[in-house]
């Protein structure tokens, strides 16, 4: 067999990385490629060292973790083969992702890519006619192997030219998982994620929270993005959009995101939520965001309280007196 370098695109998942050694144990080096947005991996963002060494350590590969987020956005405002069930953009989306593995082979100097695909898994993005298309569009058809299903599909360049073994790739098909656990099972591969995907987008309620949104603000940025995935959250206005935190990981979250501009409240003195409040809004709207936070705090049953506010970046160092609002007042809110 001739020697070969591959660039596989590693979600995590037990599929794509059941494919990668795959290829590996062929004697081929390969890298991983793990692409991030504010939907999938982006807790990784800033701890990329420790997350790589994490994937050498547990399964022997060398991976560059690459943010992507900011062309993902465009790419989800308007997907060409539209969303799935929800507000999934899966089409479009791997066209984007294997073109910008594509990209890389030749900085690489990487042979083919490897996908973990497998034939009939996914409604939407791995019907056969899907798969092909997604091979056309991102200019990867010769090149893309997907070694869960490989003897299901044409034989790739990589296998005409004596680089993979055909005989040893998979013929894996359908949505049943008992064939890839099995492999795990064999391969001594144990740390591997739930099968449940791991996309914000495929959430119904995530989805839908964020397809409202970008309705409403079609230019989302990161940032707006990232704070629709923190708390209980309330449109007061059509400008105005208050989010108040569950718990104190969620307060010091609210705290990292907020921006200039922003109204951080607290309740004054008794234990209690963070509420963000984004948009400029007059004293009336202040009381409201104010008489919300009140209800998510130990305070709820007292008929006056203290809120303190201020803006992001400085002291909560203003006092506003609020009875908290009721389950009827803010059940239109809720967004």
């Amino acid at each position: 067999m001739k020697k070969g370098r591959a660039l596989s695109l590693l979600s995590g998942g037990l599929d794509s990385l059941l494919a990668t050694r795959l290829i590996m144990d062929q004697g081929i080096e390969v890298v991983g490629l793990h692409f991030i947005t504010p939907f999938f991996g982006y807790q990784k963002k800033g701890q990329e060292a420790r997350y790589r060494e994490r994937w050498r350590a547990l399964h022997g590969i060398d991976t560059r973790i690459i943010d992507v987020s900011d062309e993902y956005l465009r790419i989800l405002r308007n997907p060409r083969y539209g969303y799935g069930k929800n507000f999934n953009p899966c089409v479009d989306c791997k066209i984007f992702l294997f073109s910008r593995a594509r990209d890389m082979m030749a900085e690489e100097k990487a042979d083919f890519l490897v996908s973990g695909e497998v034939l009939g898994q996914r409604p939407m993005s791995q019907r056969r006619d899907t798969m092909r298309i997604v091979e056309r569009d991102s200019g990867t058809e010769g090149f893309l192997l997907r070694p869960l299903c490989a003897r299901f599909m044409k034989p790739t360049r990589a296998e005409l030219e004596g680089i993979v073994d055909r005989e040893k790739l998979l013929a894996i098909t359908g949505r049943g998982r008992k064939p890839q656990m099995e492999l795990a099972e064999r391969m001594g591969i144990r740390h591997y994620p739930a099968p449940a995907g791991g996309c914000l987008l495929t959430d119904p309620e995530m989805a839908e929270r964020i397809r409202k949104f970008f309705n409403q603000s079609p230019q989302a940025t990161i940032n707006e993005v990232l704070l629709l995935q923190v708390g209980r959250h309330f449109q007061l206005s059509e400008d105005v959009h208050l989010v108040v935190g569950r718990r104190e990981e969620e307060n010091e979250r609210l705290m990292e995101l907020s921006r200039e501009g922003d109204t951080l409240l607290r309740v004054h003195g008794i234990p209690g939520p963070l509420g963000l409040l984004r948009g400029r809004t007059d004293a009336e709207g202040l009381r409201l965001a104010g008489s919300i936070v009140a209800r998510y705090s130990k305070a709820k049953d007292q008929d006056r309280v203290e809120v303190h506010y201020g803006e992001a970046g400085e002291a909560f160092s203003s006092p506003l007196f609020v009875t908290p609002a009721s389950e009827e007042q803010i059940a239109g809110l809720r967004f």
